[in-house]
């Protein structure tokens, strides 16, 4: 199995400063990965980096908390696209969710969709804060919107387990039927954890440990 082509190398820490950011870069050259996932700060530096490769460059909107307006997020995506992101990462308003406003949540998403310029949307759950029915009923609400993806987590919560197999494949079939596709990312760190992924039916990996991963292999 080519788990490099499953994997958007991550790099999404606060401080993480330029020398960082061109160490993933080289590394994402090095082992092929499908992509590299950073900041919005770091969209135009990574792209010039990476041209000439395929490698695609992945960014994230209203990130880690998704409780930006969805103006803000709008406008994000719009910068994001403009500085030639190729796909977007989006979070929830886990909020809305809980309180049952699908409505809201569906046509944010379906705004941020739009404002994507026909580039990959993909949406994040954060699955550690939702029960089984809220994440059923996250990916439905993602289908309706017209989003690409359903991803499980930022990787931010704390004590968070992040993508969890359960949630992978409940997503998974949720969605399926649909042509969505499945990202999960937040805690894959060795090769076993990617493959359990993989088969319950993600395709996409989030990770900061693609090296590692890769190495075992």
């Amino acid at each position: 199995m080519e788990l490099n082509k499953y994997i958007e190398h991550t790099l999404l820490k606060q401080d993480a400063g330029k020398d960082e950011v061109i160490k993933l870069l080289e590394e994402a050259k090095k082992y092929n990965f499908f992509g590299v996932c950073v900041n919005p700060v770091n969209v135009k530096m990574a792209k010039d980096y990476l041209e000439g490769t395929d490698i695609k460059v992945v960014t994230v909107i209203g990130f880690p908390l998704g409780q930006s307006t969805r103006e803000v997020k709008v406008l994000e995506t719009i910068d994001a696209i403009k500085n030639a992101a190729d796909e977007i990462d989006m979070v929830i308003n886990g909020g809305k969710l809980k309180d049952g406003e699908f409505a809201y949540v569906r046509d944010e998403i379906a705004a941020v969709k739009m404002a994507c310029q026909g580039k990959n949307l993909k949406v994040i759950l954060e699955t550690d804060l939702l029960n089984k029915t809220e994440i059923k009923k996250a990916c439905e609400i993602c289908i309706e919107a017209g989003a690409d993806f359903v991803k499980t987590s930022t990787g931010f919560v704390k004590n968070g387990v992040g993508a969890k197999e359960e949630d992978v494949k409940l997503m998974y079939e949720t969605v399926k039927s649909s042509g969505l596709k499945v990202k999960a990312s937040g805690g894959i760190r060795d090769r076993e954890a990617a493959i359990r992924m993989i088969e319950a039916g993600a395709s996409r990996l989030g990770t900061s440990s693609g090296v590692k991963i890769c190495a075992e292999g």
